[in-house]
């Protein structure tokens, strides 16, 4: 197991939703708060490559959180940007801290890379097995040939970087900005804002029929932080729950859980993305010992908390 004590930590993303978890949670595990670098954006543009090398200077372990990301609707509006933005950020920083020595490098992808039609629950090996689902295919695919990078890295380098799937994730401090957030915090601001103009019906993008996974954002982090510890494969891990629920039943349970009892309309006209989301978990708990510990109607309870403290 890699002692973090004395590690110099770099982590993209640091200063995010799940990058704060993430680093709380290296803590815990033993790493030194004043050896861990989380670069904002604005200061650190990674698709820069002289930053990326600046970045990894002097650093022991990568945690490559950074992303271009948002919800259905961003996928549809700015396709190229997500591409581009991913791809750079990512096969720049994987090159820059090769290039500068830094002993390990953990890489948190996407479920996007997913094909739009995988068995479920899906298992690693079925990554390369068809086209992710179309409106997030080019964050997908960006992501995945970071995947690619990095197994090629090691074959021809000896250089150790893993690669991470984590699930939908959702909890407090999340994105609820209407324009590019997931599915849980935009549903839970929908209801909250409908509440507050005394809405008597709230509508919902799709038919309700798709399924998805969640993975609560103290689990994820702690299940990246198990696999910095203990992976060195070269083979992709999910990190997810194995619980898999309808859109129409999540809508519902944030509706009971906020009191909204309104008549929920299903814009039959939008988009429904994937048809289904479920992980098959096993490499994870097999290979590092992680399983997700978060009741999915307490996490939701928790989420939905924040929010109503942090609306305004």
């Amino acid at each position: 197991m890699l002692d973090l004590s004395n590690k110099r930590i770099l982590v993209t993303g640091g200063a995010g939703f799940l990058g704060r978890q993430v680093v709380e949670q290296l803590c815990q595990a033993g790493a030194n708060l004043d050896k861990i670098t989380t670069p904002r954006s604005r200061d650190c543009d990674l698709r820069v490559l002289e930053n990326c090398q600046r970045a990894v200077e002097q650093q022991d372990i990568v945690v490559h959180l950074a992303a271009h990301v948002g919800g259905i609707g961003l996928n549809r509006e700015k396709p190229a940007e997500l591409f581009y933005d991913n791809l750079m950020m990512g096969a720049q920083l994987i090159h820059a801290a090769y290039q500068a020595g830094v002993e390990k490098f953990v890489c948190v992808g996407t479920i996007c890379a997913y094909p739009k039609f995988t068995p479920v629950p899906f298992k690693e090996d079925d990554l390369w097995n068809g086209y992710p689902e179309e409106t997030n295919a080019p964050y997908g695919i960006a992501k995945k040939a970071l995947l690619v990078q990095l197994q090629s890295y090691r074959q021809q380098y000896g250089f150790n970087g893993i690669y991470l799937l984590p699930v939908n994730l959702y909890g407090p401090e999340d994105n609820f900005d209407p324009r590019s957030s997931h599915v849980i915090p935009a549903l839970i601001r929908k209801v909250y804002e409908a509440q507050q103009r005394g809405d008597k019906q709230l509508p919902v993008w799709g038919d309700g029929s798709p399924t998805r996974e969640f993975l609560y954002s103290t689990d994820a982090a702690r299940g990246i932080v198990m696999a910095t510890q203990k992976y060195d494969g070269d083979q992709p891990v999910n990190l997810g729950t194995n619980y898999e629920i309808s859109i129409r039943n999540l809508v519902e349970l944030i509706c009971e859980l906020m009191e909204f009892d309104g008549e929920i309309v299903w814009e039959t006209d939008k988009p429904n993305g994937q048809p289904r989301r479920c992980l098959d978990t096993t490499r994870a708990k097999e290979t590092f010992g992680f399983t997700a510990q978060m009741d999915f109607k307490q996490g939701l309870k928790n989420t939905i908390d924040w929010y109503r403290q942090h609306a305004a």
